[in-house]
């Protein structure tokens, strides 16, 4: 699968601002129990800075969660991505068997696990924040210093507990090679940690988390079925 050319979504960019504005709710989701909005990307990447505009863009709304992965399949190609990380790249492709595609692409963007996008067109953000509404609110969680405590719910299934810890900040990068080389590209709520800590079954269940060595890092917490499947819950 391959992303559009880069020319012919550069017109799209310019309804970015509004897009935080432009998309209402989805039927689930609030500040306490966000839509998880995933981009994987590269800096190497020539057609993600359109998809990287539109999530930066989504991340000022308090319902939802939007989190930037470097994926390091590019690093060989002219530049070698300053934020990417092998789990990264192992987490799209986990995400590849789970929503039935052959292979990883760039850019890819992924809402609550469910559904899946180019990311380069607003609409289609707005129509995948819709379709893959998780319909329910899923189990409260409740981060503390040291701890995370998943509260009990229903569920059909054993969910993976994961640690997210990102950066808030907008980060420049000067991109000195490859496609996007002499470019400076802004990235926003880039993931720097992820680890899973441990399972949820149903029951409430308390997990201790390691203390984050930067402090300029937000923790956001993920209940997710393994192998790339829907996100249960979320909180950050």
């Amino acid at each position: 699968m391959k992303p559009p050319a880069l020319e012919l979504i550069a017109v799209l960019t310019l309804a970015i601002a509004g897009l935080g504005v432009a998309a209402g709710p989805s039927r689930a989701a609030d500040g306490a129990h966000p839509e998880v909005v995933e981009l994987f990307q590269s800096q190497g990447c020539s057609s993600c800075p359109p998809a990287n505009a539109n999530v930066m863009a989504l991340s000022a709304r308090p319902d939802i969660l939007a989190l930037s992965f470097g994926v390091t399949y590019w690093d060989a190609l002219g530049w070698k991505d300053t934020f990417a990380s092998p789990r990264f790249t192992a987490r799209q492709y986990d995400y590849a068997k789970g929503l039935g595609h052959s292979g990883v692409f760039t850019p890819q963007v992924v809402v609550n696990g469910r559904r899946d996008g180019i990311g380069v067109d607003r609409g289609e953000l707005q129509s995948l924040l819709l379709a893959a509404d998780r319909g329910d609110v899923g189990p409260a969680i409740s981060i503390r210093a040291r701890a995370v405590t998943v509260s009990a719910a229903r569920t059909a299934r054993a969910a993976d507990v994961w640690l997210v810890r990102y950066d808030p900040r907008i980060v420049q990068v000067s991109i000195k090679r490859g496609e996007n080389g002499g470019k400076a590209l802004p990235h926003k709520n880039v993931v720097r940690e992820l680890r899973r800590i441990g399972r949820w079954t149903g029951a409430a269940v308390t997990l201790s988390i390691p203390p984050v060595a930067d402090p300029a890092l937000r923790t956001a917490i993920l209940v997710q079925a393994p192998g790339g499947g829907p996100i249960l819950g979320a909180a950050g």
